[in-house]
Parts: structure tokens; C-alpha cells; sequence
């Protein structure tokens, strides 16, 4: 669906600002939207819409500042007295942060267009297969939304239906973090059961079951409902739909998007459109001109020496993930840390085709594995490691113990993934943020040392403003 749902920006869609918003759930509108779902095309074009939410600074266009930077992985650029960033890298977070406002107001933003497919859909007159896939697709994505919500935020308001008045919006305190985790399994577990092992043609990128599947085993990973999440990844696994790709520079190309190895991924398409990706100018070393990436690049999401010395000495993962120097165009060694994953040449700025990914296969490989050896099945998890290390041409590892397991996952999954967006939710995940990341604190530059506090973010100070009565911040914020 590379041509269908990156269109972000459709008119019938537009999200202008209230005087008063809160969550961003009353959108104005520049069409009378009582009027304008009324037809199958109408009510896909918003669910478009609601794909193109993906692409928002505060869903995946900026996901890294949630998702790599806290971690021990990346760190920011600095830009004199803008810390931003910094806030999460050192863990000294103002509830006025704006990347904080981002995730939760764009977050809002693509939920309420998920809402409004769902609700809209009812009363439209279409075929009954079609209705069922749109609905499937639509919960999805609202699935996946606050699966990021309740992640970075813990509670989050829990809004299932289309809001229509900005007062209505007042009505919505915090939802307790376990309410949340149940609507987001009940919507995969319907969206699964609805949608489709694969498609063809422009409708290639959309939500599968395949795809429905992973995430729930995502979810329930993260809930520490093992068995279920073994039940589930293994029901992926059994399908034989995906597989890793023989090459893993070849994951990176734009030419392998929607790939077998692919479970889901945010889309781009470059061409001066507007949906074009900036990940590869936002990640090139600053200064470098036209060295690294054409149009330059603004040094963001800096690899860490830590993750470079994570990797094993013949790992190839490496050279194909990030770089610690490049030439200059006068022909100089600089000395710059930076990623490569995403390097697709722009057309202009911030305009190249490196789609974001969301699930791939080895990511369900080795959630799979974490998943049998929690419930005491370590023998049988190791084959799933293995097969991502073979990928590469590494050697077998040979691990009896739990302990043991659990440690060779993370190092796996650190360096497989590395700026993917998981280590930061994998550490927090396993429980060994607090430990792995107090223990280089030094090295790191945390300011004070991580508590359970810390594992969730704080809640833009804006909505508390707005909704003070239902409205609370996080402990230690």
C-alpha cells in the first residue's frame, strides 16, 4: 500500500489546533465530516489517513527520541541551551519537554482517526468482507498507538469512540495501565482474526494477521504473560509467511521494502511529495556537507563506543549499522560516530525512502526465544537465537542455563535491532534498565540514578493544565 496510506496530509483529514485542545481528539475539520462518510472510497481514504498518522514527528517520525536515547545505545546532538533530547538521555525530564507533547498529541491525533473509521463505518452501505478488513486494519492501528501510549506514559485516557465536541474530551481522566492492555489485546485479537495473511499489489503495507499476531505477542510479552506470548509468536512462526532475508544489509535497501522478512512497517515514498522519510538526513554527522548524505545531515541519534564495543569482532551487523568516521569531500578521515541503516539518497532534504520498521521476523525470532525461556523451555528457545546468528555467518551459541538465555537475548536483540526502537523498551521490559543503565551512569552522564520512577515518562504538563481534576502526573515528576 506504498501509494495508499502515506497520504498524510488529505484535506478531508486536516487536524487544525483548538484555542482550548486537550488530547487532540476534536479535530476541525475543513469538510463537514457528518456528511462525508457515506461511501466504501470515503471511509478509505480515512482509514489513509489514519495509516499516515504513522508518520507523525511524535509516532515514528521522531520515535528514536522515546525509544534509542534513553537507552545506553544512542545519545543526542547538543545545540547550546537546547536539551531537549538531552532530558532523555540523562534522565532529568521536564514535564514541558515538547517531545513529550509530540507523543502524546500525535499519538491522540492518529487513535481519533482510528476511532472515527470504526465508528463512521457502521452505517456505510459496503462489501461485508471489505467493512470487516477496514475494522481489522483500523484496531490495528489503534492497538499499536497506545501500545506506545502506555508505554511511554503508563495510564493514558482510554478513548474508543469518535469525540465530536471539544468538551467532550474533558469527560477522560487516566486509564489504569492493565485497563489499557486489555482493549489493546482485544483489539489485535479481533483485528487478527479478520484480516488477511498477505495482499498484492498497492495494497502491499497494510496491517496482516501476520502482523496482528506479532504485536499481541509483543503485548503479552511485555505484560510477562509468557505462555501466551509463546502461543502466539509461535503461531507467526508456524505460518511460514516470513522469513529472514539472506542478506541483512539487504533489510536496509529501499528495493526490499515489504519484504518476506517484514512483518509491518511504516511506509515513505520520496519524490517531493511530502512523504518522504528524514531519517537519513537526520542521522548523517553534522558538518559533513554532502559526504554522507546529500543535503546534509544533523548528527542526531549518536551511536554510543558502548553499543560499538557490544558487537562481536566478526559481526558484520555492525559496518552495516553504523559507522564511527567517514571521508570528507576533500578527502579527509572525520572521526564521527553515526548510523548508516537508514541511507537512502533524498531527493531533497529529508525526502528519501527508508521506511520505518515497525516488526520484522527476527524480531519475532527472538521474542519467541525470550518467551520459552521464561517458561522454563531454554532448549528449546536456543534454535531461534541461533537462526538470527546464522543469518550473519556467526557462530552457534551453546547455553544451558536461564540466566545465561536471558543475557544472550539481550546482547542478541541489541545488536540485531540496534536504532529500531526497542532497546530502551527491551531493558525496561526484562526488568534491567535500572541495573545495566545506573552501572555505566558515569560513562552515560545520568544525573541521578534511575529509579521505577523513571521507567515511565512524565505527562505533558499541558494536560494536566487543561484537566487538572482528571488529569495527574506520574510519581517523581
Amino acid at each position: 500500500m506504498k501509494k495508499t496510506y502515506i497520504l498524510a496530509g488529505l484535506l478531508t483529514l486536516s487536524l487544525s489546533a483548538c484555542t482550548q485542545k486537550f488530547l487532540d481528539l476534536a479535530p476541525i475539520s475543513a469538510i463537514n465530516t457528518s456528511s462525508y462518510y457515506q461511501t466504501s472510497s470515503d471511509i478509505l481514504t480515512a482509514l489513509s489517513g489514519a495509516y499516515g498518522s504513522l508518520q507523525f514527528a511524535g509516532q515514528y517520525g521522531q520515535y528514536y527520541v522515546m525509544s534509542d536515547i534513553p537507552s545506553d545505545d544512542t545519545y543526542p546532538v547538543l545545540s547550546g541551551t537546547v536539551t531537549d533530547q538531552d532530558q532523555f538521555d540523562k534522565f532529568y525530564l521536564i514535564t514541558t519537554n515538547p517531545y513529550l507533547l509530540a507523543a502524546w498529541s500525535d499519538g491522540y491525533r492518529g487513535i481519533y482517526r482510528c476511532n472515527t473509521v470504526i465508528g463512521r463505518i457502521e452505517d456505510i452501505t459496503m462489501d461485508a468482507t471489505l467493512k470487516s478488513r477496514i475494522v481489522g486494519e483500523a484496531k490495528f492501528l489503534r492497538a499499536l498507538m497506545y501500545f506506545n501510549l502506555v508505554r511511554y506514559f503508563g495510564d493514558v485516557p482510554l478513548v474508543l469512540t469518535e469525540i465530536t465536541d471539544p468538551l467532550q474530551g474533558y469527560n477522560y481522566g487516566r486509564t489504569a495501565a492493565t485497563e489499557v492492555y486489555a482493549q489493546i489485546v482485544k483489539d489485535l485479537s479481533d483485528a487478527e482474526a479478520v484480516l488477511p495473511v498477505s495482499y498484492t499489489g498497492t495494497d502491499i503495507g497494510r496491517a496482516t494477521s501476520g502482523a496482528a499476531k506479532s504485536l499481541l505477542g509483543k503485548v503479552y510479552l511485555t505484560q510477562k504473560n509468557y505462555a501466551s506470548a509463546a502461543a502466539k509468536l509461535k503461531e507467526v512462526t508456524d505460518t511460514k509467511t516470513y522469513a529472514l532475508l539472506p542478506s541483512y544489509a539487504n533489510l536496509f535497501t529501499p528495493a526490499n521494502k515489504n519484504s518476506r522478512e517484514s512483518i509491518f512497517e511504516v511506509q515513505y515514498k520520496k519524490g517531493n511529495i511530502g512523504e518522504g522519510s528524514g531519517y537519513a538526513n537526520s542521522y548523517a554527522p553534522t558538518n559533513s556537507g554532502n559526504a554522507v548524505i546529500a543535503f546534509g545531515g544533523g548528527g542526531n541519534n549518536i551511536p554510543t563506543a558502548d553499543l560499538e564495543r557490544s558487537y562481536e569482532a566478526n559481526d558484520p551487523r555492525k559496518a552495516i549499522s553504523m559507522a564511527t568516521s567517514y571521508t570528507n569531500t576533500s578527502g579527509a578521515k572525520v572521526d564521527a560516530y553515526y548510523i548508516k541503516k537508514y541511507a537512502d539518497q533524498p531527493v531533497v532534504v529529508n525526502d528519501s525512502e527508508d521506511n520505518w520498521y515497525v516488526l520484522r521476523y527476527a524480531d519475532v525470532l527472538l521474542m519467541y526465544a525470550e518467551a520459552l525461556n521464561e517458561t522454563g523451555k531454554t532448549a528449546d528457545a536456543l534454535p531461534y537465537l541461533n537462526e538470527v546468528r546464522r543469518r550473519v555467518g556467526l557462530a552457534d551459541k551453546s547455553i544451558s542455563t536461564q540466566a545465561d538465555m536471558r543475557l544472550a537475548l539481550e546482547q542478541e536483540r541489541r545488536v540485531e535491532l540496534a536504532f529500531e526502537g526497542h532497546r530502551w523498551f527491551d531493558l525496561v521490559r526484562t526488568d534491567r534498565a535500572i541495573p545495566v543503565l545506573n552501572a555505566k551512569a558515569a560513562a552515560i552522564g545520568i544525573k541521578t540514578p534511575l529509579t521505577t520512577n523513571n521507567l515511565v515518562f512524565p505527562v505533558p504538563q499541558s494536560q494536566i493544565d487543561i484537566n487538572p481534576t482528571k488529569i495527574k502526573q506520574n510519581p517523581g515528576y
